[in-house]
């Protein structure tokens, strides 16, 4: 290994008396403000001659991260720490992971953007081919070895590891145990629930997800055996949204307006919780970001997995990988990826699930006495067995807004349940050809 080492400081020596020879256009271009930090071209030069012994923050490096709101005080205790050992300030910024990577491709070009960030995997493809995001090659191994294969692989693209994988999740049913014992196994049974808890004009209701959502709806299409691209989620040639499981998972979904007779506008995020910590929802699906939150609002919470469906099969929501991601354009590029490596690390995927309640990637975690014997983890990590990642290919950019505005079709305005799904997959080719 130092043989190794030693011989690419040699060459990398060498190199910088040939360009110096040659005038030092190189290093020019280099401090150009504008260029990408470390370029897909430029990266392997610059840190093969870094060699793990020299590799360290740039001096007066500064970073900036983004993460999602319900993460700051764990950014700020890692950033105290990764400051207290090497020296370099680290600022919170709040963007979240459902934000980031479409915002990093206008601020970052522009030197406003984040030294590091969060993003979920599925918007992995879309940051590579707008160039705005760095391999992970210095952590490259480490990271490999740590992290679970499936959250590697969703961070990766044509081969390259780009992100540092956090966290794992999907989506399950929180439920209030003085409302419901069990969530009940079956879809018949809910529906049989509801007739005796809804109270429509005291605000009652048995159970809640966001009907409008393409993210929180996709679990009843992956339980039919419907699909985005193709079944490995790579085929943007492939869309299995309107084939016949996806119509008859469109058929289902719209039959539960019978239970929740309220507009899709009318439901998000902050509704059901209101509604789940003031007892008048009984099951409200979310993740396990809101864990910490639910546990303080709610006295005797619980989580399982999603009830069977009418055919018998279980439910299939999108799973996801949260990992950060280095800025192209970072002046910092070693400080960045030394911090996203040490935030992402064993020891502080484990202070983040205590604090918040985030699942972790590292494999080493999943044996964790703490994490294995909490039954609000371990109910997130049975439905985990039966999710489907989400396609991290660029085009899966284009899957959100027509599955959204087919869902919301479905839901109030009851449209054909065929004719919701055409339009959505159709909308969905036209914008990948045009490129939208």
């Amino acid at each position: 290994m130092k043989f190794r080492k030693s011989l690419v400081l040699l060459m990398a020596v060498i190199m910088v008396f040939t360009l110096a020879a040659c005038g030092g256009g190189a290093n020019n271009a280099a401090n150009t403000n504008n260029a990408p930090a470390n370029g897909a071209e430029g990266t392997n030069a610059g840190n093969e001659a870094a060699t793990e012994e020299e590799f360290k923050p740039e001096e007066g490096a500064k970073l900036v991260v983004w993460d999602g709101g319900e993460q700051k005080p764990f950014i700020e205790e890692v950033g105290k720490a990764f400051q207290e050992k090497y020296g370099v300030e680290v600022t919170f910024t709040e963007v979240g992971a459902d934000k980031s990577v479409e915002r990093i491709i206008t601020d970052g070009p522009a030197g406003v953007g984040a030294d590091v960030f969060v993003a979920v995997h599925d918007r992995t493809g879309s940051a590579v081919s707008s160039g705005v995001v760095l391999p992970n090659d210095q952590f490259e191994e480490e990271t490999k070895a740590a992290a679970f294969e499936t959250a590697i692989q969703a961070v990766s693209n044509d081969g390259i590891l780009y992100g540092y994988p956090k966290s794992v999740e999907t989506t399950a049913v929180f439920f209030n145990k003085d409302l419901i014992p069990n969530v009940p196994a079956t879809w018949d049974e809910v529906v049989k629930f509801a007739g005796t808890f809804n109270d429509t004009k005291a605000n009652k209701f048995a159970y809640m997800w966001d009907t409008g959502s393409s993210y929180w709806g996709y679990g009843f299409f992956g339980g039919y055996g419907s699909y985005v691209f193709g079944k490995e989620g790579t085929d943007p040639t492939d869309i299995g949204l309107n084939n016949e499981a996806g119509i008859e998972a469109a058929k289902f979904i719209q039959s539960l307006t019978s239970i929740i007779p309220l507009k899709s506008a009318d439901i998000n995020g902050d509704i059901r919780k209101s509604l789940f910590t003031s007892n008048k929802l009984a099951m409200n699906v979310s993740g396990p970001w809101d864990s910490t939150s639910f546990k303080e609002g709610v006295k005797n919470l619980g989580v399982a997995p999603y009830p069977k469906l009418p055919n018998g099969e279980q439910m299939k929501p999108f799973s996801g990988v949260k990992a950060y991601f280095v800025n192209a354009y970072t002046k910092y590029p070693n400080a960045a990826k030394m911090f996203a490596s040490f935030a992402s690390s064993a020891e502080y995927q484990k202070r983040n699930y205590v604090l918040t309640g985030l699942l972790p990637s590292n494999k080493s975690l999943a044996e964790d006495a703490d994490i294995k014997n909490d039954p609000i983890a371990s109910g997130f990590l049975a439905q985990f067995a039966n999710s489907v990642p989400m396609p991290s290919i660029p085009e899966m950019a284009q899957y959100w807004a027509p599955m959204d505005a087919a869902l919301a079709s479905l839901w109030n305005d009851k449209t054909d349940p065929k004719k919701a799904m055409d339009n959505a997959v159709q909308q969905m080719k036209d914008n990948i050809s045009t490129g939208q």
